[in-house]
């Protein structure tokens, strides 16, 4: 399995157009109080924790077309918050991988996937579902948001057992264009940067603004996490929901 990294922290970076998207982690971030995100969900490859999701019904869960490869065979861990061996946590089967039919990782559009697990979960105060946007709601540049996963702690740093958060606060469209020229699509993608981001490890992992995924984890500066000059990107979900209803009752 090829594992990209995408890294996004705090310092100048010296290739604007060395963003590629990757297995996004939490930086400058704090552990979230223990499943305070039960639609949180760990995408798995042989054991190892490799993408975030969320459980948007008790059998699909949405994350980023880019963190599955064709012939991968990803588990989907529900209800935890600490990844080491000493949690008991619920562990599914993907029946279906349904990436978009348009993503194209570089430049990294339509980066969006459902899966649908081969049975349904049952949900419980550890387990639980997160709301998507309604038609034609988007977020207002200022909003602070948040973001949380089990990705490195800060660049080519260690991985957490426990599920990390941070606050971020999204950046304008027009600014985002600035730093990412044409790598970014304002009318699928949101950008935002804070005190604390994304990186790797946390790609496909929400974007939650007032209790709704607006977002998925999808790429930022190549070099370091949480980049300044280059605000994480993520896909814009309220530009896929014709997409994820069509899916949800046709596959």
């Amino acid at each position: 399995m090829t594992i990209m990294i995408i890294s996004l922290l705090l310092l100048v970076s010296l290739v604007p157009d060395v963003t590629f998207t990757a297995r996004v982690g939490i930086v400058d971030g704090t552990e979230a109080k223990p499943h305070s995100r039960p639609y949180m969900v760990s995408l798995q490859y042989d054991g190892e924790h490799i993408c975030g999701g969320s459980l948007i019904t008790e059998e699909f869960v949405l994350t980023a077309a880019h963190c599955w490869e064709e012939g991968d065979v990803l588990t989907v861990v529900v209800g935890a918050h600490d990844l080491s061996k000493n949690e008991i946590y619920n562990s599914y089967e993907v029946a279906s991988y349904i990436p978009h039919q348009d993503y194209e990782l570089n430049p990294d559009l339509n980066d969006i996937m459902l899966l649908k697990l081969k049975k349904k979960v049952r949900l419980s105060n550890s387990i639980g579902l997160i709301s998507l946007p309604k038609d034609g709601e988007d977020v207002e540049a200022d909003t602070i948001c948040s973001v949380a996963g089990w990705g490195d702690l800060w660049s080519k740093g260690p991985v957490p057992d426990r599920l990390m958060e941070a606050e971020t606060v999204i950046v304008n469209d027009a600014e985002c264009e600035r730093r990412w020229g044409s790598e970014y699509v304002a009318s699928e993608m949101i950008c935002a940067y804070g005190h604390g981001g994304s990186c790797n490890g946390d790609s496909g992992g929400p974007l939650v603004c007032n209790n709704t995924a607006v977002g998925i984890t999808a790429f930022g500066d190549g070099y370091l996490c949480n980049s300044r000059l280059y605000p994480n990107a993520y896909t814009k979900i309220s530009a896929y929901l014709q997409w994820i209803r069509f899916k949800l009752e046709n596959v």
